[in-house]
């Protein structure tokens, strides 16, 4: 449930130089055909990752029930190979008719020439969270569509905000002053968990959209700029006024705010489930969600999850898109949502009892109003490497935001897109 957390593989980048069908910044947006909504019949074969792989074979067969004379087969993954393994099957154009992939794989490969584009005549862009349907979008053509969706709001300890007098913060000073409470009044010994290694780009970001900037200006990427360095100095200053440790071991995330030694943190969804298993009975009651805390400019979050896309090679292409049209309606989004907890694209679906009835799922559900996603280029999961590594050294204070700006555009700029 947490693709956007795992850093894929460079094969694919290499792939695509190799294949050279990829479609250049320049050319015309890619033909869409249809589908037919008629009968459809043939097995269609799968690929799903993580829990959603485990979990999708028994779901699919209520899609064959309504759809005799369909076979869906589906092949689950671990989301450590997953990568590396569509690579794979593109270069040797074995693919399935259908793959789960990481929400910002899509660039990667459309590249290829391997996706098939979203046909129009089933999905309608406007059904799914903007957010979203941008994690889809290549040069102005869909690959896929969105699956479910994951956006990072803040968790907090209620016990220790009660004790410490403090509310939610909705702004980035208060945020600051919520963290010094729950660490000098609330029983926070080390403050707040701010990640500074693996992911901690998904942290940055939002810092960034919050202060009015992009990462993207004329078709390249733009890090250097005075609302990066905003969101930059926003990043450092937890640790900067000891409010964040920079010394976490690996590993001790999030039995550390179990423990009540970090008192709050930003992540997705998964993490309800997560500290409700590990911290045992009665902890769902010591801790709550709020939106992201306002910046100079927006509270706009990261979306992520994960999307569904069709390869041009599939055997079955009709029944593949019907199967991913019946994934994407609003009842069936929501039913999965009891199943896995990954939370509907679809906006509709948002709407059913299963999502309404936890308030907590709602805050998600207002955050991906105003959530965006990186650019869908070849070589972002690169660049978000460079990220990492300048947000480790600014953390453990051996550069500073300008310098770290800098720093991620020369390299950013050296990458470059890959369209």
């Amino acid at each position: 449930m947490k693709p956007t957390t795992r850093r894929a593989a460079a094969g694919l980048f290499a792939l695509a130089l190799v294949t050279g069908c990829g479609r250049g910044g320049g050319q015309a947006p890619e033909q869409a055909q249809d589908v037919t909504t008629g009968a459809i019949s043939g097995e269609v074969t799968v690929w799903a990752i993580g829990e959603e792989g485990k979990a999708l074979d028994a779901f699919a067969e209520e899609f064959e029930t309504a759809n005799p004379g369909v076979q869906v087969n589906v092949t689950a993954i671990s989301w450590e190979v997953a990568h590396d393994k569509i690579t794979s099957a593109v270069a040797g154009d074995a693919t399935p008719d259908v793959s789960m992939i990481g929400s910002t794989w899509s660039g990667e490969l459309a590249k290829t020439g391997a996706l098939d584009p979203t046909p129009g005549n089933l999905f309608d862009e406007s059904a799914f969270f903007p957010g979203a349907w941008q994690t889809v979008d290549v040069n102005g053509t869909a690959y896929g569509v969105p699956w479910y969706v994951e956006t990072r709001v803040l968790f907090y300890r209620t016990d220790q905000a009660e004790q410490a007098g403090v509310a939610p913060p909705e702004t980035w000073r208060e945020l600051n002053s919520f963290a010094r409470a729950l660490k000098e009044k609330g029983g926070a010994r080390k403050g707040f968990h701010q990640g500074y290694t693996e992911g901690s780009w998904q942290e940055l970001l939002p810092f960034i959209w919050s202060a009015g900037g992009e990462i993207v200006k004329d078709g390249a990427y733009d890090f250097d700029t005075p609302e990066a360095v905003t969101g930059l100095k926003q990043y450092a200053s937890l640790f900067e006024e000891k409010l964040a440790p920079n010394d976490t071991p690996r590993g001790a995330f999030p039995q550390n705010f179990v423990k009540g030694e970090v008192g709050g943190f930003f992540l997705g969804p998964w993490m309800i489930g997560v500290l409700e298993n590990d911290g045992g009975a009665g902890f769902a009651d010591k801790f709550a969600v709020a939106p992201y805390p306002k910046g100079p400019v927006s509270a706009t979050s990261f979306v992520g999850g994960s999307d569904l896309v069709v390869f041009k090679s599939a055997k079955n292409r009709d029944a593949a898109w019907q199967f991913i049209r019946w994934l994407t309606d609003p009842k069936v989004q929501a039913k999965w949502y009891t199943t896995v907890k990954a939370l509907p694209s679809v906006q509709a679906a948002w709407q059913e009892p299963a999502l309404t009835s936890d308030p907590r799922v709602a805050v998600f559900g207002e955050q991906l109003k105003d959530a965006k996603t990186p650019p869908p280029f070849p070589t972002w999961e690169q660049v978000a490497r460079v990220i990492e590594g300048e947000l480790e050294k600014l953390a453990l204070g051996r550069t500073t935001p300008e310098q770290a700006a800098k720093a991620i555009q020369a390299e950013a700029g050296a990458i470059g897109t890959g369209l």
